[in-house]
């Protein structure tokens, strides 16, 4: 088992040639898509992980510094696929994980065919001043 298999708890069902990934919402694991996944893996290679600090994930492997932005998150998506030779996608996500899709999907646009983007969180940046204070 690889670092970001187990990092993430990384479950890849079904036998089709689409991949379809399925990325949780805040307060949620990747359980939450089980009623739709009986429907999905008879034609499609289905990917399903946890988010950094949601489900199963090993807090042996959390960064506070990594996952203070959105970017964090989206740089262990783009880990996920590559590290399952996963290449144009459809990315589905609830919540949180819309927007980290949608960056990771600026970030490398060449491994997503399709994003659907559920109920997709705002983007927040905060500006940190030299007190510490953010606005």
């Amino acid at each position: 088992m690889g670092i970001v298999e187990e990092a993430h708890n990384v479950n890849i069902v079904g036998s089709g040639t689409q991949v379809i990934v399925l990325a949780h919402g805040f307060g949620t694991d990747q359980s939450v898509w089980k009623h739709l996944l009986p429907h999905l893996v008879d034609d499609c290679k289905v990917v399903l992980y946890d988010n950094m600090g949601a489900g199963t994930t090993n807090p042996d492997f959390f960064d506070f510094e990594r996952y203070s932005t959105l970017e964090g998150f989206a740089y262990d998506l783009l880990a996920i696929l590559e590290e399952f030779q996963l290449s144009s996608c459809i990315f589905v996500g609830h919540s949180v994980s819309a927007i980290v899709g949608a960056i990771a999907s600026i970030m490398r646009p060449d491994l997503f065919s399709k994003l659907v983007l559920i109920s997709a969180s705002p983007r927040y940046v905060f500006i940190y001043c030299h007190k510490g204070c953010c606005i």
